[in-house]
């Protein structure tokens, strides 16, 4: 009869349970209010009195790594909680456990048991999956939950309201090991984890991480918890055929050793490999009582992450005490863990927020919720299960604790997390682990304690980072790659063009390659710099008949068809989007060419070596020159004197005699034979750049045609000439608005010289566009019929294509530097693609010309001389003219010209006078200025004797 009962009551809690999980919105209820009783808070009688007792849950599996440690933590904090006079002022806190027993069903079952007890508190579950089918209890009662162990990030959703973790959330620790995959420069890894919630949303998160680090998870490999070893095999040599040698181990920590068993089976721990795991390998290792040689064996080089909890003395006087709990032996075989921390900081938690709740007036009182009640014989016990209704302002009251537990600080974000997030980064190695660094929110990887940083500014930047040396599996410091080729017995596929034209560069032939050209020998030598074997075979790509199309070479890499693709593959941006490309190994661009004539001669190219603004310039300082060496000779030099028409004559000469160092009129002052030498000077310069240019006009061969680039070829309507398969036609079309009906396509050089020379009335082309290499070896073919007009009008580069996310691409990038560096690259270079010495652009004639830029520096020294010599000439003149009195200016003219005196006043001084003045002979002026000092004087000698002699005897 009690196996009847116990089925029935067990049938009866199953089917409150499916009906509690599709019932999220809780309903309304209807209730009479009232305080606990004094012996408990289970009753709802209207007493006043605070109760003697409160009760809280704890729900998690006793018999696990977790709860073995889990269970003497909660205890111990009971007793201490109930020992302090300053904590609930004498209530007692009373500890309800029960046993979740890894089931998810019957953990739900243990909650319905645990809520009839009418809790104000429960504390657990250690399993995420029962988490989350909890929480939705937990939600409809108002009973706050704090999770010890629960680390999925999914639980922080609102959906949740009650749940509150007392651990950190995988979300931190994902983000931590993203780091860890972005330091060591990975960008793949594979992630073994446990199929459940918990496992599951870590590895979401995961994947979240990496791709803001530009990483990405190649492969997920779930199993089940309950899956057997063959299992496990079968799913680690599936991941052993892949690329990625970096796995992240994301499972519980009761059965995650067996991953590592497994591994070390298939020979999978040892050099080139990466394991990561999470905190559940920490808190494994910590249980374990005594070191386990076997179990440290399968480890070697394992990295793995632990919660950073500081080392207080309130943790070191817990840790004194962990070996003397009374509890403890009722666990079993048990060992202390950073979870043993966190449980015990939830006692408290609660025990300081039932505190706060009942000194704020708080009411530990519940009662009954009208939709749940037992209808029609039902035998669900569903009265049983009551409402808290200090719920809410209890859990309010526990999102505002602020303490220093023995975890660390107590503090919840407005995200409902933890405060300060950090880990412990270990390495397996030996008989233990040794801590290489630590991981926090705050300042992410460091060899310095988190709680040392969080005084500093935060500084994450890539310099910043970093961490002790790793003893990797294999017992090697040097950091993995952290993948090889996948290991399925398929070599890389590599794509190789089948040209028609220009088989210079990539081409068939008959040899163990089955290929060879310029870039098959740039990506060999690149292959021989790895420090690992490449196997490789090459195909070859198109029916040889024509230029296969290189869009879709890459489109069919991006689709796994090939691995890479080696050729003559210009870098644009479309097929970037699809592919990653290698450094470039060759410069590349578009350029026109085009059939050129030898110019006819140009009468009137002795006008050619300067520009018009500089035969304008040195026209105007010729004559500029002129006139001041004639300023300053005319007073002196009576070769610069004479009548107007002869003195205009004398400068002209004077200006372009000196062109050629011919000038017959001596210069006699010494400022003008200081403009002088300055200026013959700048003749001599002028004459010998012109000399030169000219010499080169008229000798060198001068090439024209019509076409001037590719601004005349977008203008004109005439065909144009491309290489078939080239990106040309769509930059043609779509970039330059090129009608692509003018666009003819043609397979090899052959064609191109048909093309030119046909013409475009005769069904040729006005030119060609093609890329420089191509050109390159097209002209040194030639002869030099055939010449580059304009500019080169873009700007790109050849590379290797490989897949996305290629880690081989990245190496063969450094590769190419090397050999670019030690001039490997250019040997190869020389040896496919030599060219002769015809020159492969137009020479402009314009573009020789010589420019006033070449030659202001030369004026403007000329031009500071001339300004030089004119202002210290004025200043002479205009001394002597001040000593030149008006008297004496009016005496010389009453001698030349008696009959305009009496009209000219005496104090009358007009320009014309100083113009008469300047233009008198200098030995004039200074005979009158001596003849009127010596009258002068002679005046002062009579004034002096005729004072005297009127002086009384």
């Amino acid at each position: 009869m009690e196996k009847v009962l116990l089925i029935s009551r067990f049938m009866t809690r199953t089917l409150f349970l499916l009906s509690l999980w599709f019932m999220w919105v809780p309903l309304g209820v209807v209730c009479s209010t009232g305080n606990a009783s004094a012996s408990s808070i289970s009753s709802s009688s209207s007493s006043s009195l605070k109760p003697n007792v409160i009760n809280i849950g704890a729900l998690f599996t006793l018999n696990s790594v977790i709860g073995r440690a889990a269970k003497p933590a909660l205890q111990a904090a009971i007793d201490d909680v109930n020992s302090d006079p300053n904590i609930l002022n004498g209530i007692e806190l009373k500890l309800l456990l029960h046993d979740t027993n890894c089931s998810g069903f019957a953990g739900t079952m243990e909650a319905l048991q645990l809520m009839e007890s009418d809790i104000v508190v429960a504390i657990g579950p250690q399993s995420s999956g029962i988490a989350h089918v909890i929480s939705h209890v937990v939600n409809e009662l108002h009973v706050p939950l704090l999770s010890f162990g629960a680390t999925d990030p999914t639980l922080s959703s609102l959906q949740y309201p009650y749940f509150l973790r007392t651990t950190h959330s995988d979300y931190f620790q994902m983000y931590a090991i993203a780091d860890l995959v972005d330091y060591y420069g990975w960008r793949e890894v594979i992630a073994i984890f446990v199929d459940d919630d918990y496992g599951r949303s870590g590895i979401s998160v995961l994947g979240d991480a990496l791709a803001k680090k530009r990483s990405k998870i190649s492969y997920k490999a779930a199993f089940s918890p309950g899956d057997p070893k063959s299992k496990i095999i079968d799913l680690l040599v599936e991941v052993n055929l892949m690329e990625s040698r970096v796995y992240v181990v994301h499972v519980n920590p009761d059965t995650g050793l067996n991953i590592f068993s497994v591994a070390k089976a298939l020979n999978m721990m040892g050099g080139g490999y990466v394991w990561i795991a999470t905190d559940w390998l920490p808190s494994y290792l910590d249980s374990m009582e005594a070191v386990d040689p076997d179990t440290m064996n399968i480890l070697q080089g394992v990295v793995a992450l632990r919660h950073y909890t500081p080392d207080t003395n309130l943790k070191k006087s817990f840790m004194s005490r962990w070996n003397n709990l009374k509890y403890r032996e009722s666990a079993g075989r048990a060992g202390f863990n950073s979870y043993a921390l966190y449980a015990y900081d939830s006692v408290w938690l609660a025990a300081r927020a039932l505190d706060d709740f009942l000194n704020e007036g708080g009411n530990l009182s519940f009662c009954s919720d009208p939709s749940l009640h037992d209808t029609n014989g039902s035998m669900l016990h569903l009265a049983s299960l009551r409402l808290f209704n200090g719920g809410q302002q209890l859990l309010q009251t526990l999102l505002r604790m602020n303490f220093t537990g023995l975890s660390g600080q107590i503090q919840f974000n407005p995200d409902k997390h933890l405060v300060q997030p950090a880990y412990d980064v270990l390495n397996v190695g030996g008989t233990g682990t040794r801590r290489i660094g630590y991981w926090s929110n705050y300042s992410h990887l460091s060899i310095v304690p988190p709680d040392s940083l969080y005084t500093k500014p935060p500084n994450i930047s890539t310099g910043s980072q970093h961490l002790y040396s790793v003893i990797w599996p294999g017992e090697t410091t040097a950091t993995p790659r952290g993948w090889v080729f996948p290991n399925n017995g398929q070599p890389l596929r590599i794509a190789v063009p089948n040209r028609v034209g220009y088989k210079e560069f990539a081409s068939k032939e008959k040899s163990p390659l089955g290929v060879r050209g310029y870039c098959i020998d740039v990506f060999e030598a690149a292959i021989r710099l790895l420090p690992y074997a490449v196997p490789r075979t090459y195909m070859l790509f198109g029916d040889g008949k024509r230029n296969p199309s290189y869009n879709e070479i890459v489109n069919q890499v991006a689709q796994n068809k090939y691995d890479a693709a080696v050729g003559d593959i210009t870098i644009v941006t479309n097929r970037t989007k699809i592919v990653d490309f290698t450094q470039p190994y060759m410069e590349s661009g578009l350029v026109v060419v085009a059939l050129v004539k030898e110019a006819k001669s140009n009468p009137w190219a002795f006008l050619k070596p300067f520009t018009r603004e500089m035969w304008f310039v040195t026209a105007a300082f010729f004559l500029f020159v002129g006139a001041v060496v004639w300023i300053l000779e005319h007073r002196i030099n009576h070769e610069f004197r004479g009548p107007p028409s002869q003195q205009l004559i004398t400068i002209f000469w004077f200006s372009f005699s000196t062109m050629f160092f011919s000038h017959r009129e001596n210069t006699v002052t010494t400022l003008g034979r200081l403009v002088l030498i300055v200026w013959l000077f700048v003749v001599l310069i002028i004459n010998s750049s012109y000399t030169a240019s000219l010499t080169s006009i008229l000798t060198v061969q001068q090439l024209t045609s019509r076409i001037q680039g590719i601004d005349s070829l977008i203008s004109s309507t005439e065909p144009i000439g491309i290489q078939d398969g080239s990106f040309a036609l769509n930059y043609l079309v779509d970039e330059l608005n090129i009608a692509e009906s003018r666009i003819v396509k043609l397979k090899n050089p052959e064609a191109y010289i048909r093309a030119l020379n046909l013409g475009p009335k005769r069904g040729g082309v006005a030119a060609i566009v093609d890329e420089l290499p191509y050109i390159e070896l097209f002209l040194s073919s030639t002869n030099c019929l055939y010449r580059t007009v304009g500019q080169e009008f873009t700007k790109s580069g050849w590379g290797f294509a490989f897949q996305r996310d290629s880690p081989l691409a990245v190496d063969l990038s450094t590769a190419i530097l090397q050999l670019s560096e030690n001039g490997d690259l250019q040997k190869i270079h020389n040896k496919w693609l030599t060219r002769n010495e015809c020159s492969m652009q137009i020479n402009e004639v314009d573009q020789n010309k010589l420019s006033l830029s070449s030659f202001w520096g030369l004026f403007l020294i000329c031009g500071i001389a001339c300004v030089l010599a004119l202002t210290i000439f004025c200043y002479r003149v205009f001394t002597q003219y001040r000593r030149f009195s008006p008297e004496d200016q009016e005496e010389e003219l009453e001698e030349i010209e008696p009959s305009r005196s009496s009209r000219r006043s005496i104090r009358s001084t007009s320009f014309k006078d100083i113009i008469d003045f300047v233009d008198r002979k200098e030995t004039e002026i200074k005979e009158k200025l001596k003849r009127k000092t010596s009258n002068d004087k002679k005046q002062q000698t009579n004034h002096s004797s005729n004072g005297q002699a009127s002086s009384p005897a």
